[in-house]
């Protein structure tokens, strides 16, 4: 994992292909002190329009690591994973840094066994549907993770499957 003090930072682009070093948004998120507008700026800055970049990669773990500790359920972290991991392989967003990649892999795999381990423990359906998305993409169910992160049931029910006659 990049350490927080780790000069690459700098040089990494986040959703807007411009550079963006999340770094003081992950030690806020680490506090736990007013994170709505923390989760929003991670939301703005990581993805943009389908696009994300290296920063969007490398602070990938960070949010995993950061949630697991604390254990407090929050969607943020579900969403934003996933919505990274999809967009990854989309729009021509960069490959992942050979540094990184083992890391980031091993987060998505720590936050679905996280998301396994905390299904139970919600009513949300909104936080349940994250929490699979992220579990069907560390079992390589893309699509599935796609329709899960990227539409709610309402919308899903006005969808023309072809097994809904």
């Amino acid at each position: 994992m990049l350490s927080l003090d780790d000069p690459r930072w700098s040089e990494l682009k986040g959703g807007y292909k411009l550079p963006f070093a999340p770094r003081p948004l992950l030690r806020r998120l680490e506090s736990e002190v007013d994170l709505e507008p923390v989760w929003s700026e991670l939301w703005n800055e990581l993805h943009h329009q389908g696009d994300v970049g290296e920063a969007s990669y490398a602070a990938v773990p960070h949010i995993v690591r950061i949630y697991c500790q604390h254990g407090q359920l929050n969607r943020n972290a579900y969403g934003i994973v996933a919505i990274v991991e999809l967009a990854r392989t989309e729009n021509a967003n960069p490959e992942i840094p050979n540094w990184l990649k083992e890391d980031y892999f091993a987060s998505i795999d720590a936050l679905a066994k996280k998301g396994i381990s905390e299904l139970s423990k919600t009513q949300d359906p909104e936080l349940c549907r994250e929490m699979l998305g992220v579990i069907a993409l560390s079992r390589g169910l893309r699509n599935h993770a796609e329709m899960l992160a990227k539409y709610s049931d309402e919308e899903m029910g006005q969808m023309d499957f072809a097994w809904k006659e």
